[in-house]
């Protein structure tokens, strides 16, 4: 048995490409029985099944991407776009999705690589990628 007040705890499994990453903040208890293969974690507090993580760009970047969605779209001004909203929950289908890109490489005098356009499912998605194509351009 190991007790550990670390950060984080990463592990993996014998013959296993993948690695498990625990990140805690409170006491964690190991037990091995004695196998390497057969690990189990008793934890103090539960975390939550379900994380988001964004990065920071620029609200001014995402007010603008939020502004062509909406223009593009036909959205009224009282429909709310914010920077985790998906392109579908507001009806979008690719079609409308390409216009999107289309729009954003407009106002924002970039050009993005079809499997990336692919890729952009919310505001804050494509806000994260034009930011990444401006300073490539600008570099």
């Amino acid at each position: 048995m190991a007790t550990s007040f670390c950060s984080s705890i990463s592990m993996q499994a014998p013959f296993s490409a993948t690695t498990t990453r625990f990140c805690l903040n409170k006491q964690a208890t190991i037990f091995n029985n004695g196998k390497t293969n057969n690990l189990s974690f008793s934890l103090r507090r539960l975390m939550p099944a379900r994380l988001a993580v964004s990065c920071a760009v620029k609200q001014e970047t995402v007010e603008k991407v939020s502004e062509i969605v909406k223009k593009q779209l036909s959205l009224t001004d009282d429909q709310k776009v914010i920077a985790g909203t998906k392109f579908t929950e507001l009806g979008a289908d690719s079609l409308d999705t390409v216009e999107i890109v289309m729009g954003l490489e407009e106002e924002f005098g970039i050009t993005m690589a079809e499997e990336r356009a692919k890729e952009i499912a919310t505001v804050q998605q494509a806000a994260e990628l034009i930011e990444e194509l401006v300073q490539e351009k600008t570099a």
